[in-house]
């Protein structure tokens, strides 16, 4: 069929026309409708700020009704108390600052001699060479000047002064009402609707259940519990952080002597409710009072280490224990946001930012349809370990894959990292190898990559070979067999002296396949970190041993045996045979079949050969194995 009667195009076109719309729309919306959206969202937010205190006076047994009336009140007597104490103390500071003028005067002055003043002298400096070139232009700029003197002279120009006539009782009290109307509208408005949206909370929360859920109340009710729960404890632990970080502000002004230190205290719990900036906006206004109280710098510099320190603890110490490092937003969503809402609300805006984008998150998490809201704005990881590690090594980017395994590491073991991300991020590499996706260049970026990766991580020092560019990954030349040639050019043919004491050797024998012989190299080297001589060898290696055994080899050196598979069809093929060959050859030994998990594929329980000792479904668990069987004090560092 044609693409002109394809119908797919139309409809995309058409879904993507409507989205586009529909967002237009909802901008337009939220924009134009802020004088009735703001304080709605406002007295949604102080609901979930006020829950816990009705939940406390409903449990000493007051009733619905009686616990809203109390905790609106009591909010609104906490607002009215803050903003009397921020009214009166600008009303201080303001009849306070001609006292500081001279003060400011002076440090301006000097100020402007360290900063500008000495431009200006290196600017006379520079104007005096340039004047020995223009001694005839010299006098007629002066020539001009008097000319103008003298015309403004004989023209009688007097200056004069208007000054208005003084405002009445009236008028004062006009002005004054006009410029708090506005806050105080705004103020009543969101107590109205605060009043209300707790008394039917229920009921509206039913309602948005109908509206949003219809026939899937799991899902809404889920959203919604984890929406309030979740913002109700963000909002009740950055209040009370706010009002600690305000009264330790309070107290150390007090402290270095700063005037008007319940005006700085108030609006610095005011605002560090806005993201990342607000607390120093705070710091910033606080330092100049200072700077301007005292003749010296000495108070100033108080203010500000005090503002630095009271902010340290509290962003790295007192939030992350008492909510979490983060509210679920990434720090880039953060800025973003407050830089979209402040557009959209104005100051209001901004500091609603935060809680607004949460919402936003939560919602992306439960409706599938708002999922990209949750992969742009939300903190978790876009990727998975496996994925970020496949994605980086496909742009040659090993340097930041050591770095993230290194973190991992600090935490884990280096078995654990290998069954996490590892193992999967090479089988992502192989489904697209075998489907054909992979470039030949991405094939030597990824090869390149894998080898760095996995010789880095180890805690050997290795010799590196070259090899050959050109090969792809899991090819015919493999990464395990090159990353084994590493340790042969550095050890010799075996790997390690044979002369060893008994029982002190593991081999790790693979089935054969390219991917066989890289998981083998892997537990390999996972063993060695783990101070026990592990080494890889194959079955030509071993019958090549039996053939010619070196006379300093130690006949019964080897304790244990790996029979390694990443593909559960490939050990039900071969691994039984390996592992009859291997019994006959080591009958004292322990014999591991480790069959590794197939990205995609179920598991389905494998039977092996009887001549099997143990079982082990990772790289974790074949390392259990080993540690038991090798006290600490049998092992050693393995070079």
């Amino acid at each position: 069929m044609s693409s002109e009667s394809d119908p797919l195009p139309v409809i995309s076109a058409t879904n993507r026309g409507i989205t586009i719309v529909a967002s237009g729309t909802v901008l337009a919306l939220l924009y134009f409708g802020r004088e009735v959206l703001v304080p709605i969202t406002l007295a949604l937010i102080l609901s979930l700020l006020i829950a816990p205190l009705m939940r406390g006076l409903r449990r000493l047994g007051l009733g619905h009704t009686p616990s809203v009336l109390i905790a609106v009140l009591a909010l609104a007597m906490f607002l009215v108390g803050l903003a009397t104490v921020m009214g009166s103390q600008v009303v201080h500071l303001a009849r306070s600052l001609p006292q500081y003028e001279a003060t400011i005067h002076a440090k301006a002055r000097t100020l402007r001699d360290m900063t500008i003043g000495r431009m200006e002298l290196m600017e006379g400096e520079a104007g005096k060479v340039m004047s020995q070139f223009n001694d005839r232009g010299a006098g007629e700029p002066a020539a001009s000047a008097a000319v103008q003197r003298g015309l403004a002279a004989s023209a009688g120009i007097i200056p004069v002064e208007v000054h208005a006539p003084p405002a009445g009782p009236m008028a004062v009290i006009t002005r004054i009402l006009s410029s708090i109307w506005v806050p105080l509208q705004t103020a009543g408005i969101v107590l109205v609707v605060l009043l209300f949206v707790l008394l039917e909370h229920e009921a509206l929360r039913d309602r948005f259940i109908r509206l949003a859920g219809g026939t899937d109340l799991r899902a809404t009710t889920a959203a919604i519990n984890d929406a309030g729960e979740r913002l109700s404890r963000f909002f009740v632990s950055q209040f009370a952080v706010n009002f600690g970080v305000g009264a330790v502000i309070w107290l150390g002004l007090v402290i270095i002597g700063l005037p008007d230190a319940p005006l700085w205290a108030a609006l610095t719990a005011v605002l560090r409710f806005v993201p990342y900036v607000g607390v120093w906006i705070a710091a910033i206004l606080a330092t100049v009072l200072a700077a301007a109280v005292g003749p010296g710098w000495s108070l100033m510099l108080m203010t500000l280490g005090l503002y630095a320190v009271v902010e340290t603890i509290a962003a790295q110490l007192v939030e992350p224990q008492l909510y979490g490092h983060s509210t679920g937003l990434s720090p880039l969503a953060v800025v973003v946001a407050a830089i979209f809402w402040s557009w959209l609300w104005g100051p209001v805006g901004l500091i609603v930012s935060t809680p607004l984008t949460l919402c936003l998150v939560v919602a992306g998490r439960h409706v599938r349809a708002l999922n990209l809201l949750d992969i742009l704005l939300g903190d978790t990881p876009a990727l998975t370990m496996p994925q970020r590690f496949y994605q980086r090594v496909l742009s040659g980017d090993a340097d930041e894959v050591i770095a993230d395994a290194r973190i991992f590491l600090k935490r884990k073991s280096f078995a654990a990292y290998c069954d996490a991300v590892l193992l999967p991020a090479l089988q992502l590499a192989r489904i697209d190898l075998n489907q054909g996706a992979i470039s030949p260049g991405q094939q030597v970026k990824v090869r390149s990559a894998i080898v760095r990766v996995i010789d880095a991580l180890g805690s050997e020092t290795r010799k590196r070979s070259r090899w050959n560019r050109r090969a792809s990954v899991l090819d015919d030349s493999s990464l395990g067999r090159l990353l084994r040639q590493q340790r042969v050019d550095a050890s010799g043919r075996w790997q390690g002296p044979l002369a060893v004491a008994p029982g002190s050797v593991v081999l790790c024998v693979g089935l054969g396949s390219t991917v066989d012989d890289l998981v083998t190299e892997i537990l390999v080297r996972i063993l060695r970190d783990l101070g026990i001589d592990a080494r890889h060898l194959t079955i030509e290696d071993i019958e090549a041993f039996e053939a010619e055994p070196p006379p300093e080899a130690t006949p019964n050196g080897v304790s244990m045996v790996y029979i390694v598979s990443a593909v559960p069809a490939g050990y039900r093929e071969r691994g039984d045979a390996v592992a009859t060959e291997m019994r006959r050859r080591f009958p004292e030994a322990c014999l591991v079949a480790v069959q590794l998990p197939e990205l995609l594929a179920t598991s389905e329980p494998v039977t092996v050969s009887p001549d099997v000792n143990q079982l082990a479904g990772s790289f974790e668990e074949a390392a259990q194995h080993a540690i038991a069987r090798f006290p600490v004090g049998a092992r050693q560092p393995v070079h």
